[in-house]
């Protein structure tokens, strides 16, 4: 099954570029967009990542939910 990453949206509603995230992450570009195109699974430790940069949770990420408010730390 492929999942829909919400990852390239938000990326593009912020204006920042594939380069720019990858950088974030330490990855290089070209293995961020097969993240984006759905090429390649998007690890767990990487994902927490760009949920906490983008300030939602890894369920919205990954379209489990359309909250896209992060869970609180309690």
């Amino acid at each position: 099954m492929k999942m829909r990453l919400r990852i390239r949206d938000l990326r593009e509603d912020r204006d920042l570029r594939q380069r720019q995230i990858a950088e974030y992450l330490h990855c290089d570009q070209s293995l961020y967009s097969k993240f984006e195109r759905g090429e390649r699974p998007l690890p767990l430790d990487l994902a927490v990542k760009l949920a906490q940069y983008y300030g939602t949770s890894v369920d919205y990420l990954v379209g489990l939910t359309d909250n896209d408010k992060p869970y609180s730390n309690r």
